[in-house]
């Protein structure tokens, strides 16, 4: 009788917990496909959370399943999450949605006691991008207009006032009058007792990666930002000076720690090409500015972006996902059975580093985690290599691959050197 040859089974390596949030569009479709061809085949994922916060899912079921997701987090504290709509009135009529629906990350990083979001380069050996070495950005994860509450109102008297929680005098914020038959009141607020611990954070990222700092505000013209800029350049004096000036990190700004304005960041984020520079800002114009070095690198898919919280045991909560958004155009084109070119390497940096962060907490003894780590490391090289070797997507390479066939090469290594 002949005999039947039975390809070996593949034993998974065995994952330790982590949150995955599902999102949508372009993002959504191309991570289930990195999920099927690169990860399921390899990992054992069953100790993962995964909640779906499409914004059809999360009209079903009230929001419960963003809630869930956070609680979940605050927990497990390692979290991967796709990119997410939160939908204008035009979206909420074309999803036909009956609840108006908040923006997601806006919640998780309150409810994670927000203190930072790194975005920074990611760099590929041999291949020329827009900065030559690291660019690392800090913003600041809560506060500004991202919490703003607002009315449109016509003329009249406009008093803004705080009322202290224990029971002092109220605090008249500010008095105006408004002259016009049309106005826009907007009232926001920056947090600041966590600006310490994002500066520690900062600065130690800095001194790892080798690059000179730089605070960014318009403390000139907005007074209030002064106490951000003050907090900052405490820490770095007391802690930090001395370490970077032996690090000879501090050359190009006499020693000391350089404030920019908002609007000198801008231009030098375009001159200074060669890298080798961090920057930390309110949140607002840390988004901006980080998306404009996501330009000048060439893609968003080379830049990190990175969430830091607190939960209530001080314990450190890590979310990784990409700077860009779901990818509406070509979702659309695919939609239209068009050709597309996603470069995933963002997302698949976060998932990766999810799952390297849930490794590095795991304290249960009970996961793979050594062949783990070599699997994520190896998998990263793999893309990088791929890249390098002219095999990315068409945002490098105009003669280079789909999102489909990109991901069907990388899958091909994968089980070639597995």
């Amino acid at each position: 009788m002949q005999k039947i040859l039975m390809s070996p089974t593949i034993k998974k390596i065995k994952s330790p917990p982590i949150v995955y949030i599902k999102g949508e569009e372009m993002t959504r479709y191309t991570m289930n496909l990195i999920m099927d061809k690169w990860i399921d085949k390899y990992i054992d994922t069953s100790s993962w959370k995964i909640y779906d916060l499409s914004c059809k899912n999360r009209d079903n079921t009230e929001d419960k399943c963003l809630y869930d997701a956070v609680e979940s987090g605050k927990k497990i504290r390692s979290i991967f999450k796709e990119p997410t709509i939160t939908p204008s009135n035009e979206q909420k009529k074309l999803f036909n949605l009956k609840n108006t629906l908040k923006s997601p990350n806006g919640y998780m990083r309150k409810e994670w006691n927000g203190i930072s979001i790194s975005r920074d380069t990611i760099h590929v050996a041999n291949l020329e991008l827009g900065y030559k070495n690291p660019v690392l950005f800090d913003r600041h994860a809560v506060g500004g207009e991202y919490g703003a509450n607002f009315k449109q109102v016509g003329q009249g008297k406009l008093i803004t006032t705080f009322y202290p929680n224990n029971n002092e005098a109220t605090i008249i914020v500010d008095e105006r009058n408004l002259h016009n038959n049309n106005n826009m009141a907007v009232v926001y607020h920056n947090p600041l007792d966590n600006v310490e611990i994002m500066a520690n954070l900062f600065f130690e990222r800095c001194l790892k990666n080798n690059v000179t700092p730089y605070v960014v505000t318009k403390k000139t013209v907005f007074k209030w930002q002064e106490d951000f800029w003050e907090i900052i350049k405490d820490v770095f004096d007391k802690k930090y000076k001395k370490l970077f000036i032996n690090h000879n990190l501090l050359k190009k700004t006499n020693n000391n720690l350089q404030h920019l304005i908002s609007d000198a960041a801008t231009m030098n984020i375009i001159k200074w090409k060669n890298g080798g520079f961090g920057m930390i800002s309110h949140n607002y114009d840390g988004d901006m500015l980080s998306d404009e070095i996501s330009q000048i690198h060439f893609s968003p898919g080379f830049i990190t972006s990175n969430f830091t919280g607190i939960n209530s045991n001080n314990e450190i909560i890590k979310q990784f996902e990409a700077s860009h958004g779901t990818v509406s155009d070509m979702w659309k084109d695919h939609l239209n059975n068009k050709e597309t070119s996603l470069n995933s390497l963002g997302m698949v940096n976060a998932l990766l580093s999810a799952i390297n962060y849930s490794i590095e907490i795991d304290t249960t003894n009970s996961y793979d985690n050594v062949k783990l780590l070599h699997f994520t490391n190896k998998l990263n090289k793999i893309i990088h290599n791929e890249y390098a070797n002219g095999n990315g997507t068409k945002d490098i390479n105009k003669n280079g691959l789909t999102t489909e066939e990109f991901i069907e090469n990388i899958g091909n290594i994968i089980s070639q050197e597995h």
